[in-house]
């Protein structure tokens, strides 16, 4: 992260690092026990330093010990490294310690939340000698749940985006204050953060399902980007935009990683799949590999998206849409660190999540967002119900379509633009016929098996022929029921002879060979 340009504190903080430690333990010497400071910096500004300094800070001050929580392995691992280089004494709580004996005094430990309940739950350490708590990855709700077993401690959460992955339980109800820190904007114009260079794609979502937790969920986003149209658009936009660069790419499901996997094997790039489902030690092998190799292409499925640090990765690809604003911020900052030689990176958008979020060097107003998340969680739900006004097409559908991107026709848009043209409104209709005789001459084999295909869009037509009478106003049922009628009619004679000329153009070039 260190740039030529920027001074460096003897202490090994950079300038902004010092203003928030001097803003925060400021806030510290005057917080009482069941204090609680929500502390807000961006992925790759060194939030594990900053609440490191907290942690010496406090154990000199007070004396007391300091309890820093984590939601994964890797993270306590890494944490305590940081911990241990500015000579605290620190112990990591796993599931490997059974007991602390007091010959042993550490001054913090680290652990993650369930391993951490359940060494309370059986006396193992005494929750009135923490406090300070330090919560990494604050937005996650699971940290909750201990928070009531040190009632007295004081309480500062680091997150890069306040914003509660639980819309039921907002960081407000936990934490009284927020203190923000650097914007990604000024890390990047200082040289901090890398420069975004950003490539996006206008893909259609509405095959797509928001699950329980309100994101797209795993099988809705396997069936649209498995399939070949999504597949070689991904090819595409790497080999414009990331040709030969490390790459990281994320994805929804590990079926889509796998077949993204074989893609780029088949096309001769060097690429490996990486899942939660590998042993620790194929993961590092893994992670091993893609460090060493020079234009490695990595496809995941989420594991890197927090304890992952890989400054040499030059291309980020996003796979996959979400409506996670922590998790659009997480994915993007793995591409985001700065090296002498690496002053850009690319971002790719493959699920119009900038159009959804903004771009992520964009100002964020982050007070607003704590104050009110509500309101940008409904702001964000109308956008992307937006996404998704023209018909919800089911991944069924969607699968017997696999090479045509756009599935969809705006009727109402289409109408719009006709009106404003002076054209006639048949024109409509005739547009929307054609883009379903070209789905079923991208996708069939055969003339009989493009006309199979035009049976099977009998609902979508319906809906297009609903939707065109209600451009035109009161329409009869009886018109209706005849343009339904017209409208299959005309795509199957079109689709004949679409098909017929795609066989013959086919069939002379054979012959010219």
């Amino acid at each position: 992260m260190r740039n030529a340009n920027n001074t460096v504190a003897p202490t090994g903080l950079y300038p902004y690092q010092e203003r928030d430690l001097h803003l925060l333990f400021e806030q510290l010497t005057n917080a009482s026990g069941g204090a609680r400071i929500l502390y807000q910096l961006p992925t790759g500004g060194g939030k594990t330093r900053i609440f490191s300094e907290i942690a010496k800070w406090y154990i000199q001050q007070s004396r007391h010990k300091v309890m820093v929580l984590t939601h994964r392995v890797e993270l306590c691992s890494q944490t305590a490294t940081t911990l241990k280089k500015l000579d605290i004494k620190t112990k990591v709580i796993n599931s490997a310690v059974k007991q602390l004996p007091k010959k042993q005094e550490h001054d913090c430990y680290v652990a993650m939340v369930e391993t951490l309940r359940n060494r309370l739950k059986q006396g193992l350490l005494n929750p009135k000698s923490i406090g300070l708590v330090i919560i990494d990855e604050a937005h996650h709700n699971a940290f909750q749940k201990l928070l009531n077993k040190f009632p007295d401690a004081i309480v500062v959460g680091v997150t890069a985006t306040p914003l509660s992955s639980n819309a039921d339980l907002p960081m407000n109800k936990t934490y009284q204050q927020l203190i923000i820190g650097e914007s990604i904007a000024s890390l990047v114009k200082q040289g901090y953060l890398a420069k975004p260079v950003t490539w996006r794609y206008d893909v259609e979502l509405n095959s797509l399902k928001t699950g329980i937790y309100g994101d797209f969920t795993i099988s809705t986003s396997d069936e649209l980007y498995s399939s070949k149209a999504m597949l070689d658009l991904l090819l595409h936009a790497y080999e414009s935009h990331s040709k030969n660069k490390k790459t990281l790419i994320f994805n929804n499901g590990i079926f889509t990683s796998r077949a993204v996997c074989k893609m780029f094997e088949d096309a001769g790039y060097p690429v490996k799949h990486l899942d939660n489902r590998h042993a620790p030690a194929e993961r590092e092998a893994i992670l091993k590999w893609f460090k060493k190799t020079k234009g490695a292409i990595l496809t995941s499925v989420s594991i890197l998206t927090t304890g992952f640090d890989e400054p040499t990765v030059q291309t980020v690809i996003l796979n996959r849409a979400t409506t996670s604003l922590t998790l659009y911020h997480q994915m993007i900052g793995r591409g985001s660190r700065s090296l002498p030689k690496k002053k850009t990176f690319a971002i790719i958008d493959l699920g119009n999540n900038i159009d959804r979020f903004g771009a992520w060097q964009a100002p964020m107003d982050w007070q607003l967002i704590f104050d009110r998340p509500e309101a940008y969680i409904e702001s964000l739900q109308y956008h992307t119900a937006q996404e998704t006004k023209t018909v919800s097409i089911s991944s069924e559908l969607r699968s017997k379509f696999p090479n045509t991107l756009q599935l969809s026709f705006d009727v109402q848009e289409a109408h719009q633009r006709a009106v404003d043209a002076g054209q006639k409104s048949s024109i409509v209709i005739r547009d929307a016929i054609r883009q379903h005789a070209l789905m079923c001459i991208e996708n069939g084999e055969s003339i009989a098996h493009a006309l199979e295909l035009a049976d099977e869009l009998d609902q979508e037509i319906q809906w297009r022929v609903k939707q065109y009478g209600k451009c035109l106003g009161k329409v009869t049922k009886n018109y209706t029921d005849w343009l339904i009628a017209d409208y299959k009619s005309r795509l199957k004679t079109l689709v004949q002879k679409l098909m017929q000329r795609s066989l013959n153009s086919t069939k002379s070039k054979r012959k010219a060979a």
